[in-house]
């Protein structure tokens, strides 16, 4: 089976998020232990697995996406990752490819600027810190929100300085988010003045992600935060930077409930897997 290795939100090798990207030739989606196997293997924040639909529905393709441990709901890096691994193999006519997921069909686009993702907008609300969370991110939000189906909690930080050097105790946080059902924690500040993107974040799920407890660049995440900056500096298009230590731009637009994220991505590693599906 092919598979490949591609950084996504990234113009460069090395950087951005990694995704592995499986692209199936059958009709449907091998056993799933397998698939939840060879994401371990991958040891990424997740490997994506896709397979053509029939001409004529809804989507093109039917996408699911596991982490180290298990599948998950949504993830952004892996659909851009997955994106670019149809353009480049010539089988996004049009530039449009439709995903059929766990979160609805979900669109890319492929273009001269990138690959820009329709993405349904989760707006944060405000909720109350869970029991231990300010100790283990270490460092006391401004205010904190929830982001209903996405399942994380978004931090709101005063300063880009703080949210570079916040240094989590991963273990305390992984019981709480365990234990409350929340998916990650999304820490975010305004960029500091004069700087060429809006607002940073970094992004933390050592529940969700195994041995690697901060996603590098989360697509997902900019669902919430997206909407969340867009209503505070009353612009509909912004620019995040994910200030992990691979780091990775992000292109959002608000369009009503929907949010287009656009990035870019590059292939590092075209391999075969040499364990056949089970």
């Amino acid at each position: 089976m092919r598979i490949r290795v591609i950084d996504a939100f990234t113009d460069r090798p090395f950087a951005g998020n990694p995704a592995a990207v499986c692209l199936l030739d059958a009709d449907g989606f091998p056993d799933e232990t397998w698939m939840q196997r060879v994401a371990a293997e991958m040891n990424l924040s997740e490997t994506a697995f896709a397979h053509p639909l029939p001409a004529g529905g809804d989507a093109d393709f039917a996408l699911r996406w596991f982490t180290p441990v298990h599948e998950v709901n949504l993830c952004g890096h892996a659909t851009l990752a997955t994106a670019h691994a149809l353009a480049a193999d010539g089988r996004v006519p049009g530039g449009t490819v439709r995903f059929r997921s766990r979160s609805g069909v979900l669109i890319a686009h492929t273009g001269g600027e990138g690959i820009t993702l329709d993405f349904p907008a989760a707006t944060p609300t405000v909720a109350t810190a869970p029991d231990g969370m300010i100790e283990a991110l270490g460092a006391k939000p401004d205010a904190l929100y929830g982001t209903g189906a996405l399942g994380d909690l978004l931090a709101q930080f005063p300063d880009e300085a703080t949210v570079r050097g916040l240094t989590p105790d991963f273990g305390l946080m992984a019981r709480i988010t365990e234990r409350d059902g929340i998916r990650g924690v999304i820490v975010t500040a305004a960029a500091d003045a004069g700087a060429p993107y809006d607002f940073v974040s970094r992004m933390f799920a050592p529940a969700t992600l195994g041995s690697n407890p901060e996603d590098p660049v989360t697509g997902s995440a900019h669902t919430a935060l997206a909407p969340y900056w867009s209503a505070r500096f009353g612009r509909d298009e912004l620019t995040g930077l994910q200030v992990s230590k691979r780091t990775g731009l992000v292109a959002t637009a608000v369009r009503g409930d929907r949010v287009h994220l656009t990035g870019q991505a590059v292939t590092v590693l075209d391999g075969d897997f040499l364990v056949d599906p089970a």
